[in-house]
């Protein structure tokens, strides 16, 4: 007998997609694979074996809406917008132009791990998303993903190598890889530290801030770096789940 769920959770970002079925509770083990993959093919197969009586979506590359508008065939879709129920309010001038991804994660930080937070997104960009105390998502930071500032390297300098990212063994390279990995993670984590101290000096000044990071170098980066609270690989798909739980 085939298996069904209550939503089929996908988050659609620039380099990678994640999808996962979800009961109202719990999400399931996500699949990721690259954005450039995502077929209404492939999403069908996954549909046979496995139904679900929704999909909740957050894209940001509009051009892949249209697979999953055809996979769905008949089954509702929530989009994540500002427009949604999301659990959080939106204390923001343009929130059409907050993507997708970020709002998930405010509903599922403030949810999940309480407020006032700060969500630290390792993807293609690192994004800091900031959710007040008053239950309100207020903006956020957005700054070079670390492999983009890694590859940038290799491709403009004709003498440096293509980087494998992980710790560093020393501050001092003795190679230019290990020279390049240090500049890469240590100066990475500053940069990390540097953009969270500034929020919590200016947004949340002697007041206890929640720092949660996700995304796909969040372990990495996280593990040496106190300022981070916990990582939650899944915290985009647990707002989407939320927000499926929210809609009518």
């Amino acid at each position: 007998m085939k298996k069904s769920a209550e939503y089929l959770l996908i988050d659609i970002s620039n380099s990678f997609t994640k999808i996962a079925f979800s009961s109202r509770r719990r999400v399931e083990r996500a699949i990721r694979l690259p954005t450039s993959s995502l077929t209404s093919f492939g999403l069908r197969n996954l549909l046979r074996r496995h139904d679900a009586k929704r999909l909740v979506v957050s894209s940001v590359v509009p051009e892949r809406n249209a697979a999953v508008k055809k996979a769905a065939h008949q089954r509702p879709i929530v989009w994540l917008s500002a427009k949604a129920t999301l659990g959080v309010g939106i204390a923001y001038p343009q929130p059409a132009t907050i993507g997708a991804d970020r709002l998930a994660n405010a509903a599922a930080v403030a949810e999940l791990y309480g407020v006032p937070a700060i969500v630290v997104d390792f993807g293609t960009a690192v994004t800091f998303d900031i959710v007040s105390a008053k239950r309100k998502y207020i903006g956020g930071v957005i700054a070079p993903g670390l492999e983009s500032m890694t590859n940038f390297l290799y491709q403009r300098t004709a003498l440096l190598p293509k980087l494998s990212l992980k710790e560093p063994r020393h501050a001092v390279g003795k190679s230019t890889v290990e020279a390049m990995r240090a500049g890469a993670i240590y100066g990475y984590r500053g940069l990390v530290r540097e953009i969270i101290d500034r929020i919590k000096e200016q947004e949340f000044r002697g007041k206890r801030v929640r720092v949660i990071a996700t995304g796909g170098y969040a372990q990495l980066i996280a593990a040496k770096l106190p300022a981070i609270d916990a990582v939650d690989a899944n915290l985009t798909l647990e707002g989407l789940r939320i927000v499926g739980n929210l809609t009518p």
